[in-house]
């Protein structure tokens, strides 16, 4: 039985579209958890007699959660999105099968999966990391020096990732003592130097052996630290060098994330008059409603033209247009494939 664990706050219009691609995809023996930091309990209950099945875990945080999201629709008071749950998400995994797929509410399935095969697949050839999607970023096709494993599954060669232990990782990935602005200068690193750290590790879309996913987020403290998790992945590789299976990817990308959509405005602030919490209630409600349908355009993202159907007289479609392509082009400038 493996773990399947997934993030959620304040988007169950987007959880429902995740656990139904599940149902629909996934074929193995999996028990699913969310782990909510915050969803108002009248979402959660529709949620769970829609999935009785699963199992919803709420934060240290959920109440205090639930608080912001009232008084942000009585008076606009910001979400604070940088309060992080990872003492929740740590100890679900901890408490986890060896072997975990661990996700995001707004991450869904588009094509089958075989989870018991993947799983035994990494423990035959001792891959710590399998990543299910990679939305163009690192296609198989781009990987350099990628080797095919089975049928199922590429390795990619991480010999070009340099890697070390604490000290020199730090001073490589956090700039300790101006150390990679002075390799910099020199002409020895560059900006696609840190990208290749990337390889390492899956927010979104990884099934995991959890040794390995506990040790990137290790002190984690409630925050997501990028360049904190790179680095230890690095330090992770170093040690386990003569592994050369440590990192792989299925041949077909199954997976799907939005960028049209995000949980609060605390990430994504580009001084545009729109809000996205307001948004993201409004979609809430509809879905509540059974008004709005969570597989619209599936296994595309909802269509803009949809989602402004629901909109009121306090959202400027123009606004949000020009957030959307803000935000898409983000992930378009790191090569990712958007819709």
């Amino acid at each position: 039985m493996t773990d399947i664990l997934i993030k959620s706050f304040n988007r169950p219009h987007y959880l429902d579209r995740c656990l139904t691609s599940i149902e629909k995809y996934v074929e193995g023996d999996y028990k699913i958890t969310v782990l909510d930091d915050g969803t108002p309990q009248k979402y959660l209950e529709k949620i769970q007699l829609k999935f009785p099945r699963v199992k919803i875990r709420l934060s240290n945080q959920y109440e205090q959660k639930v608080q912001a999201i009232q008084e942000n629709l009585e008076t606009g008071k910001e979400i604070d999105g940088f309060q992080i749950p990872t003492d929740l998400w740590i100890d679900a995994v901890k408490n986890a099968s060896p072997y975990v797929f661990v996700t995001e509410d707004d991450v869904w399935f588009t094509k089958p999966f075989q989870l018991n095969e993947s799983v035994e697949e990494m423990k035959t050839h001792k891959i710590d990391l399998l990543k299910l999607g990679w939305l163009g970023n690192n296609r198989p096709e781009t990987l350099e020096s990628a080797k095919t494993l089975s049928s199922n599954l590429l390795i990619e060669d991480l010999s070009r990732v340099f890697t070390s232990n604490d000290f020199v990782m730090n001073l490589i990935l956090h700039n300790k003592f101006k150390f990679f602005s002075f390799l910099y200068r020199l002409g020895i690193v560059d900006n696609h130097t840190t990208r290749k750290y990337w390889l390492l590790n899956s927010i979104l879309m990884g099934l995991w052996r959890k040794d390995y996913w506990l040790y990137v987020w290790k002190d984690a403290n409630q925050k997501v630290n990028e360049k904190e998790q790179l680095k230890n992945a690095a330090v992770w590789l170093h040690k386990n060098k003569s592994n050369s299976n440590l990192i792989a990817q299925l041949n077909d990308n199954v997976l799907q994330t939005t960028f049209q959509s995000s949980a609060t405005n605390s990430y994504h602030k580009y001084g545009f008059k729109f809000d996205v919490n307001y948004f993201n209630y409004l979609l809430n409600e509809a879905w509540l409603n059974n008004e709005f349908d969570a597989m619209q355009n599936f296994p595309r993202d909802f269509d803009l033209d949809y989602l402004i159907n629901f909109f009121d007289s306090k959202i400027d479609k123009g606004e949000f247009y020009k957030w959307v392509e803000t935000f898409k082009n983000q992930y378009r400038l790191l090569n990712y494939e958007i819709d």
